[in-house]
């Protein structure tokens, strides 16, 4: 230590001045891209970082509205309902876009609406016709590939991850899934699933026979599940019956809005209106006697929101926390442990389903001016997450408009419950904020294409909004 410390030599008169120290080379800010460079792979942290630019770049780019015709000069009925629906302002809305969804490869997408219309589209051709000479003709037959009007209100769609061709709806008023292949030109369905006679007869009844969400596995296609108003999830295996072959039963006073499949299609989740996120494991779960029978599957467990947001001290302290209906649940495709939850109030969140907790939660802003014909549609919304990233897309109940939430698994995350402000103006730690990008109409539903950062949103008017990232807020990011 002490040769640090030696004094250096005197000068004297006689020996020249030495030269002084070269200035210290400027700091560079370190290269964030290196390993990207190196061996291919993106790290999360920084394509957290960088999604910043991605929100801000998300504007609306296009609107189709709804005004197919049927035969000849004949209108469908969601274009019907949506006349009668302008002509009685004081009435709730009688149609809207309930689901959407793209299908595995980002080729097509399908959506359906409360008055029963079911439309394919060809994203690509929707998308070039933004920028063509009639972006405001959806009446043109070149804009979709299917649109059939069924008499039954349609609330749920999902593709068939194993048949390109293939769609599976569900309806309010129906306690059977319809199944459409787009390749025929035809109303009729080519398969209708139905319900057997059920093991607990008591929970059926005629008002809560409806079946409200879909989930096929990906590992095949022959295997389909679909949530109920009973109090149960029910599974049809198509190679041997059109009648469900498996219940996987809940409370009785639970009434499931959503169902989902982890990513190793080995574990269901499920959700009800009274705010309960129930587990089912296929492999037989933790009860021995669920090995002795193959259609019966004991509850692996159940975890209650309310009860969960009430440990977040912070969020306790300035909220009133109350039971509310969870309308949607999903899983994030680049985090398989985070299920994101929207519920009635209009809160999102995540629960990381390996110890049951709550980590991300956005709370946006009350809704004071809602008027009361939107009151009866806030319970629709179902939001999507971004491919390749840690954004959820989820419509406001309160705005025209689309909020973009950043619920990225770490405690960066602005969403998240442990996120400390002091770390907001550190530039390493900077968070993506959540965002809200205005639109023309009401959001009921929307879906993200798998391989590019396209949105399509449903709105309460029928309508398909386009999001996507315009030029002039890439030139801007850039410059």
């Amino acid at each position: 230590m002490d040769k640090f410390l030696v004094a250096p030599p005197l000068h004297s008169g006689d020996d020249p001045a030495p030269p002084p120290p070269p200035p210290p080379p400027p700091r560079r800010h370190r290269w964030r891209r290196i390993a990207v460079e190196l061996d291919g792979r993106i790290d999360a942290r920084f394509r957290h970082r960088e999604s910043r630019l991605l929100l801000d770049s998300f504007a609306e780019v296009g609107a189709f509205d709804h005004k197919y015709y049927m035969h000849g000069e004949e209108r469908c009925r969601t274009y019907v309902d949506r006349m009668i629906s302008a002509s009685t302002m004081n009435l709730p809305p009688r149609e809207g876009v309930s689901a959407i969804e793209f299908d595995k490869k980002g080729i097509y997408f399908a959506s359906v609406t409360f008055s029963g219309c079911l439309t394919v589209h060809d994203f690509e051709t929707l998308y070039c016709s933004i920028y063509g000479r009639s972006c405001s003709m959806p009446d043109d037959s070149s804009n979709y590939v299917l649109h059939i009007s069924n008499k039954i209100s349609l609330n749920a769609i999902r593709w068939n991850p194993g048949n390109q061709d293939e769609i599976a709806c569900t309806s309010t008023q129906s306690d059977k899934v319809f199944l459409f292949d787009i390749g025929y030109v035809s109303s009729a369905p080519t398969e209708i699933l139905q319900k057997g006679k059920s093991k607990f007869p008591a929970l059926y009844s005629e008002s809560r026979k409806s079946l409200t969400d879909i989930a096929f596995t990906s590992d095949d296609n022959s295997r389909i599940f679909a949530s109920g108003l009973d109090g149960a999830v029910y599974m049809w295996d198509r190679r041997s019956s059109k009648t469900h072959c498996l219940e996987l039963m809940a409370p009785q006073e639970s009434q499931f809005n959503t169902v989902k499949l982890s990513v190793d299609n080995r574990t269901v989740f499920a959700a009800t209106k009274n705010g309960t996120i129930h587990v089912w494991d296929l492999r037989g779960g933790r009860a021995s006697a669920a090995f002795q029978s193959h259609n019966e599957v004991q509850q692996l467990s159940s975890v209650k929101v309310s009860t969960l947001l009430g440990k977040i001290a912070s969020l306790k302290e300035q909220s009133n926390i109350i039971s509310s209906p969870i309308l949607s649940i999903d899983f994030n495709p680049s985090c398989s442990y985070q299920l994101a939850f929207h519920l009635d109030d209009g809160w999102s969140g995540v629960l990381n389903v390996n110890n049951l907790s709550v980590t991300h939660l956005h709370c946006p802003p009350p809704a004071w001016l809602e008027s009361m014909d939107l009151v009866s549609q806030k319970q629709l919304r179902k939001p999507t997450w971004l491919p390749t990233s840690s954004i959820y897309a989820v419509g406001s109940s309160s705005y025209d408009g689309i909020y973009l939430l950043d619920f990225h698994p770490d405690t960066s995350s602005a969403c998240h419950v442990d996120y400390k402000e002091e770390k907001r103006g550190l530039e390493e730690n900077q968070p993506a904020e959540n965002k809200l990008v205005p639109l023309s109409q009401r959001v009921l539903s929307c879906a993200a294409h798998p391989l590019s950062h396209t949105i399509i949103a449903g709105t309460q008017f029928s309508s398909l909004l386009m999001l996507s990232q315009k030029h002039e807020a890439i030139r801007n990011l850039e410059s």
